[in-house]
């Protein structure tokens, strides 16, 4: 018995060490808070919506998350988790006259074809060039078909960095450091914006307070990077 004694001495320090120096955060978490949803290189944590995978389509090129609308297996990409309240930041760039989106609240069901029946938009374009450019709040940086964009996005194929809070029914989007949209979801007001939208006719729409994250396929060229999440 003596001679086991050095052995788990050596064994009881190590622990010791570890359970010292191991963080009290996960590996991708800051001191902040603060997760990355994207490690750059792969697409870890994320799946194309009601598929247990991620299609051909989506690829990581220059350490961005990127939709090959040519390639096999599309359909938005969704996180592999829900979130209800966060701040959300990412960078996002279009090739010209593209259109994609941010989407949040996605309820992931086979009986829902895609994640717009369910969730809410912030727009992503070419404001420009894009088909999708003659209604206000269809721009890039909108609540999409709800609330216009209080400041312009950059031009496509320049990134464009933005910030999704949504606290407690409170929604507020930022592009480029300015403040683009605030808004109460849920209430009367929320009501008759959804009333008087293209959404009144989506049943599902916005009835989820909690749910994934979108990044929208709508059949052009779109990159997103630098994507992190801190819940609130």
């Amino acid at each position: 018995m003596k001679k086991l004694l050095p052995g788990i001495a050596a064994l009881l320090l190590c622990n010791s060490v570890f359970a010292q120096t191991t963080p009290a955060t996960t590996p991708n978490k800051d001191k902040n808070g603060w997760t990355t949803l994207f490690d750059g290189k792969t697409t870890t944590g994320w799946h194309t919506y009601n598929k247990g995978e991620v299609g051909n389509a989506w690829t990581v090129v220059d350490g961005a998350l990127t939709l090959n609308p040519g390639a096999d297996g599309r359909g938005d990409l969704v996180t592999d988790k829900e979130y209800e309240n966060y701040e959300l930041t990412l960078q996002w760039k279009i090739a010209e006259g593209g259109n994609s989106g941010i989407i949040f609240d996605v309820n992931e069901n086979p009986k829902y074809s895609y994640s717009f029946l369910t969730g809410i938009e912030m727009q992503v374009l070419d404001d420009v060039k894009a088909e999708d450019n003659k209604k206000e709040n269809h721009l890039a940086g909108s609540l999409y078909d709800i609330i216009a964009p209080s400041k312009k996005a950059k031009p496509a194929g320049e990134w464009n960095t933005i910030k999704i809070r949504q606290k407690d029914g409170q929604l507020t989007f930022w592009m480029n450091g300015s403040k683009t949209v605030n808004v109460k979801l849920w209430g009367p007001e929320w009501k008759a914006l959804v009333e008087n939208s293209k959404f009144k006719s989506y049943p599902a729409f916005a009835t989820y307070y909690k749910g994934h994250i979108a990044l929208q396929d709508h059949g052009n060229t779109v990159y997103y990077r630098d994507i992190k999440i801190k819940e609130l």
